[in-house]
């Protein structure tokens, strides 16, 4: 299966882009993002609009209730029955997002790692309600630095586990990784947006400014109505958890802004950290100069040339 991923941090562009992409190339998309599949997180998740998602086909977005189960491994097994029947019908299959680990998922297959150790978890998860969450992330640098880089550290139970697989089997999760065997079939061409890292912070600021003025507050006000809050997994995630913090009175208007301006840019920086260690990302160089279409058009260019050349789907490392 010869596909095309499209990947960067939040703010890149990567959903213009690929509109773009589809529409050259007669492709559909499938979303690599861990919360646009969720139903009633639309501002907050820069989901495609309504107008957008009827003009080309979009797969994993807007599926799910937000208290529905759906993580890496499930996207890797969906999303190579979706690309199928994509390729079927003789598209071309278009993956964009910025989950690093969804993408892992699908193209090369995913570590499913040894079974839960419940003594060594219920030490862990001591810790973080003793709020040493910390302490936890300091001993993940000690022992796996590749996979501290880039976890979330709001993710307990992401480090919890990866703790788990170094207790379990001796070597770091990250090793894990590299080691998978590829589920075979794939021939992914990626190509990365990167951006001057000042411009795309002022990007980002930009973004949760208009996320704001467009509703964002709104919509948290309708999925409180609905009984949700941040103790379901998929509001755990930058911008909604700081708008729950403002309507809990836990923060100020203005800090919540500063805070999902602040955590938003933490999160670019943890993905550009991913998506470097890949080797076989084609990257992309982006300015204020270059349009959307304009981007599209290289990236159509060096997908075409290297659809003659070969690709290999595998972790760089099983190369």
């Amino acid at each position: 299966m010869k596909v095309l991923v499209l990947v960067g941090p939040t703010a890149s562009g990567k959903t213009e882009i690929a509109l773009h992409l589809a529409r050259i190339l007669d492709g559909e998309i499938v979303s690599a993002d861990s919360r646009q599949v969720y139903k009633y997180l639309d501002i907050g998740t820069a989901k495609p609009d309504k107008n957008q998602r009827k003009s080309i086909p979009h797969y994993f977005v807007d599926e799910l209730d937000p208290r529905d189960a759906f993580n890496a491994a499930i996207f890797g097994t969906r999303g190579r029955e979706v690309l199928r029947e994509i390729l079927s019908r003789g598209k071309t299959a278009i993956v964009s997002g910025g989950s690093g680990l969804y993408i892992r998922s699908l193209i090369d297959g995913l570590f499913e790692g040894p079974g839960a150790d419940p003594r060594f978890r219920k030490k862990m998860e001591r810790l973080v309600l003793e709020d040493k969450l910390q302490e936890l992330l300091d001993l993940l640098k000690r022992v796996d630095p590749q996979t501290a880089a880039t976890i979330d550290p709001t993710k307990p139970r992401r480090v919890i586990r990866a703790l788990e697989v170094h207790h379990a089997t001796g070597r770091p999760i990250s090793a894990h990784h590299r080691e998978m065997k590829s589920p075979g079939d794939i021939r992914a061409f990626q190509y990365g947006l990167r951006w001057d890292r000042q411009e795309l912070y002022r990007r980002i600021e930009l973004r949760c400014e208009e996320m704001i003025a467009a509703g964002l507050m709104s919509e948290v006000e309708a999925l409180e109505r609905m009984g949700l809050n941040t103790s379901v997994n998929a509001l755990n995630t930058v911008g909604y958890r700081e708008a729950f913090a403002y309507r809990e009175g836990a923060i100020s208007f203005s800090e919540m802004t500063r805070l999902f301006k602040q955590n938003s840019r933490r999160y670019a920086k943890r993905q550009e950290t991913w998506f470097r260690a890949d080797t076989r990302i084609e990257w992309i160089e982006m300015n204020g100069q270059k349009n959307s279409g304009e981007v599209a058009r290289e990236i159509e260019r060096r997908f075409r040339d290297s659809r003659h050349q070969g690709s290999i789907a595998s972790h760089p490392d099983l190369r």
